[in-house]
């Protein structure tokens, strides 16, 4: 194939608005720009809340999408970039709103996902196309933009800024890093609550094992929804460790430097995963509904308790060598699948140093 690009441009335009995790695998790639184009100016669009989370990023100049602003979002965004005109747009983002924000982007080059993962229409949207390659985890579908440009590096480095005085709010709740921190984010988000979620009793025995077995210190994190906190409440009732409850109490930025701060995270296929990845924290991730070689934790593939294969089965009556790539089980029992024993023995892989055993 040949690239895109024969040399390069002056000033580059990445779009991905959101979610926090998929913003967080683009990092990554800025970074490898960063280091084999470093006269290249970069500007990445991106969504409100995901902006509070990378602000800072040194060498990036953002554009915020404000999509609770509705369709005057979009004419905010012509309006900021009013006047330039992008030598390359990399269209990192495949939805409908992104693909309608990425009109509002005067570029030369407009490059986007290949046939298959270019949804909503994404291809009427770009001229160019990254080289289609099936069952890639996400952040390595976001580097095959890269080698749609002829560049082969890798560079696995996210440095996402964490100011002072977040980090001396982490400092607060984790005093002691001499003895381990169990971070534990239950939830993904609100509107997948009833298929990636495992139970609040579960959470707790989980709490409980580590304080008794490790002396681990346990804290909550997650966001301000119903939900969220009925999840804290729940879990702190039950449990007789008395974890520290911060759900719906941190800022992003609170919550990537206790992430950065902590021995291990507990959670399902959501956001925090993600950001404890770019801080070199081990995730415990927890896969039933998704599959965690497209998005799982990138650097904690040996810790993910995975029971994905198992609920395909039950709900497909296939394997996942049969299903397409990243099919979703919506059983809302799936997690029910994840056994505490499983879990226990992850958790004993970071913080007692023994290997876990992944049930197939």
């Amino acid at each position: 194939m040949n690239p895109v690009l024969s040399n390069p441009p002056e000033e580059i335009c990445l779009l991905r608005l959101s979610a926090i995790g998929d913003t967080c695998h683009v990092v990554p790639v800025v970074r490898t720009l960063q280091t084999v184009w470093p006269n290249t100016r970069i500007v990445w669009v991106i969504g409100k809340l995901e902006a509070s989370l990378m602000a800072g990023l040194d060498g990036v100049e953002f554009i915020i999408f404000d999509k609770s602003r509705g369709w005057r979002a979009y004419l905010d965004l012509r309006r900021q970039l009013a006047g330039r005109r992008f030598d390359l747009l990399l269209c990192m983002h495949a939805s409908l709103r992104a693909n309608l924000a990425s009109r509002m982007i005067k570029a030369k080059i407009r490059l986007g996902f290949d046939r298959e993962r270019a949804r909503d229409y994404q291809w009427l949207f770009t001229s160019h196309r990254i080289a289609a390659v099936g069952r890639q985890h996400v952040l390595d579908g976001l580097f095959e933009f890269l080698r749609s440009l002829d560049i082969r590096d890798k560079v696995l480095r996210w440095d996402i800024p964490i100011p002072d005085r977040d980090r001396e709010f982490a400092r607060e709740q984790i005093p002691d890093q001499g003895r381990p921190t169990l971070v534990i984010s239950p939830c993904s988000s609100q509107r997948t609550r009833n298929f990636r979620n495992w139970g609040a009793e579960q959470y707790a025995r989980v709490c409980d094992y580590a304080a008794e077995t490790y002396g681990a210190r346990v804290v909550l994190t997650g966001g301000p929804s119903e939900l969220e906190q009925q999840y804290g409440q729940q879990i702190s009732g039950l449990s007789h460790c008395q974890p520290v409850n911060l759900i719906g109490k941190t800022s992003l930025k609170q919550l990537l430097a206790l992430l950065e701060r902590a021995s291990l995270l507990l959670c399902p296929d959501s956001g925090p995963a993600h950001m404890a990845t770019a801080v070199g924290t081990p995730v415990v991730g927890l896969y039933a509904t998704s599959n965690r070689f497209r998005t799982g934790p990138y650097l904690s593939q040996d810790l993910v308790v995975d029971a994905y294969p198992r609920a395909v089965q039950r709900e497909f009556g296939k394997s996942v060598e049969e299903i397409p790539w990243g099919a979703r089980v919506r059983d809302p029992s799936a997690m029910d699948l994840i056994s505490v024993d499983e879990v226990k023995r992850a958790v004993d892989g970071v913080l007692g140093g023994v290997s876990p055993v992944v049930v197939p």
